[in-house]
């Protein structure tokens, strides 16, 4: 049988280095929410939990709206904390793998798909392009490439924030996600095509690359 799967979106944060005073999974892309650009290419998941905070209210309305079964979980400290602590809110009684992600990121649907499926234990990295990235160290073990350490400085790739992971490995925290996880390296690496969108700049490469079909 396939193994199930919980999927977390983490979207409690202010977004303030984007400076448009609104949750940044609310963002217009070409006509539609960043979470509804998301949702669209999770139909395949029954299991959704949105972790929400800033502009709750405003968030589950929009998701709502476009579907009725997703789960909501408030990260009431979402001032104070970072996304660990969302995403360890999240994953509480998930199913045997769970998936998380980020609220501010836009991808290319046939790359998250091939990023879901399957049972294997993985992160997904791309080429660092962001101003502030977490760098992913990497090794090659029995022949394919593994994370091996996140880093500030220097590294081959730039950690996505998306993670798929048994449920029972992980700890809890109020930090960051790859501080989290670090303790379950090494964790094998897949290339992912998307735009993490924090700041206006980004916003406006993002909104480019959609409109060119993810080019």
């Amino acid at each position: 049988m396939p193994i199930s799967k919980t999927i977390v979106i983490n979207c409690a944060g202010m977004g303030k280095r984007l400076g448009l005073n609104t949750n940044k999974s609310l963002i217009d892309i070409n006509g539609k929410p960043l979470i509804i650009r998301q949702l669209e290419c999770l139909d395949k998941f029954d299991d959704i939990r949105i972790v929400v905070g800033y502009q709750a209210e405003e968030l589950i309305n929009v998701v709502c709206a476009y579907r009725k079964d997703i789960v909501f979980v408030f990260n009431h400290e979402y001032k104070t904390t970072r996304t660990a602590q969302s995403f360890s809110l999240g994953k509480k009684y998930a199913r045997d793998m769970v998936i998380s992600l980020d609220g501010d990121i836009l991808f290319k649907p046939e790359d998250f798909e091939k990023f879901a499926c399957g049972d294997e234990e993985i992160i997904g990295v791309c080429k660092p392009y962001t101003k502030e990235p977490v760098y992913v160290e990497t090794d090659i073990l029995d022949g394919q490439e593994y994370a091996t350490g996140f880093s500030r400085k220097s590294g081959k790739y730039e950690w996505t924030g998306l993670l798929k992971i048994y449920s029972d490995k992980l700890n809890t925290g109020i930090d960051h996600v790859y501080k989290l996880i670090t303790p379950n390296l090494p964790l094998k690496v897949t290339s992912m095509n998307l735009k993490e969108i924090d700041n206006k700049d980004e916003y406006e490469a993002a909104l480019k690359w959609y409109k060119n079909n993810y080019k």
